[in-house]
């Protein structure tokens, strides 16, 4: 656990730096760069989360698209 929980930091701060870094190169602006490497994360997390319900088929993938909310059995 102890290292899942590791390497799962180590990620998130690597994917912190490049979006930091990549935005900065585009804006020129830390404050945008620093909003930008912390928003794309977070938009990341939900949007993998219905991707995951997706997959499981919890949730057909046109009932997510078209934000259809069905009973899962």
């Amino acid at each position: 656990m102890t290292r899942d929980l590791t390497k799962t930091l180590s990620f998130l701060a690597l994917h912190l730096i490049v979006g930091f870094t990549v935005a900065y190169l585009i804006t020129g602006s830390v404050t945008m760069a620093g909003g930008i490497a912390l928003i794309e994360p977070m938009v990341n997390a939900v949007v993998f989360f219905f991707h995951e319900r997706a997959w499981r088929q919890d949730m057909p993938l046109i009932d997510l698209l078209l934000h259809r909310h069905t009973a899962t059995t």
